[in-house]
């Protein structure tokens, strides 16, 4: 059986804004381990001010 659907990759300016439109800080963007140059970690948290309220 063939798949019919379509993969779409974000840009990593467009999968960064999805964190912050949210609240979040980006805090790092890393290469994955297994695939460097090719994929992406984003690491992000709450901000010291939200997260103490």
């Amino acid at each position: 059986m063939w798949s019919t659907s379509t993969l779409r990759l974000r840009s990593r300016e467009a999968v960064e804004a999805s964190p912050r439109a949210c609240g979040f800080v980006v805090d790092e963007v890393r290469d994955a381990p297994d695939r460097p140059g090719r994929e992406f970690v984003f690491v992000a948290s709450v901000p010291l001010d939200e997260a103490s309220a």
